[in-house]
């Protein structure tokens, strides 16, 4: 079982939306008992929470259900996964601070696995309006797809 864990600062906006996102790729590819998602943030304010109203509305209108309940990264969470994707360069140099050295290969920023859409890091879209969601679920789809493709080949190996 191939596990991939999205990490965002807060998990309420664009972690729990990869999760969904990519869910919901895994299950359409058949790939649901091979790879499994969580997602997770670099700061726990949010523990306990539900996805924000606004991510789960634009992710509803997509198709996707967003579940997830907010949480904090946890030292576990780097032996428990298989890959652990950051939302942006902040996130990515939080937890790169906590990874121990034998758990750095395993760390990412999700935009690494983006073909359509020539970004560096997926925008927060709290203080955004529609708009703001709606481009990081254009680039969500773009990322978890070439994700879902490469780890396609990497389990029928």
């Amino acid at each position: 079982m191939k596990k991939v864990l999205f990490v965002c600062l807060g998990n309420i906006c664009r972690s729990p939306s990869a999760e969904g996102v990519f869910v919901k790729m895994i299950e359409d590819a058949g790939l649901s008992s091979q790879v499994s998602a969580d997602s997770c943030g670099t700061a726990a304010h949010h523990a306990g929470e539900p996805a924000d109203e606004r991510a789960r509305e634009h992710a509803a209108k997509r198709g996707y259900d967003l579940t997830s309940v907010a949480r904090g990264i946890e030292r576990e969470d780097f032996d428990n996964f298989d890959l652990i994707l950051t939302m942006d360069n902040s996130n990515y140099n939080n937890v790169l601070a906590m990874t121990a050295d034998v758990h750095k290969h395993k760390v990412r920023k999700l935009t690494d696995f983006c073909k359509d859409h020539p970004h560096d890091q997926i925008p927060d879209p709290y203080y955004g309006g529609s708009d703001s969601f709606e481009l990081v679920l254009d680039l969500l789809e773009d990322a978890c797809g070439q994700l879902v493709e490469q780890l396609k080949e990497e389990v029928q190996k």
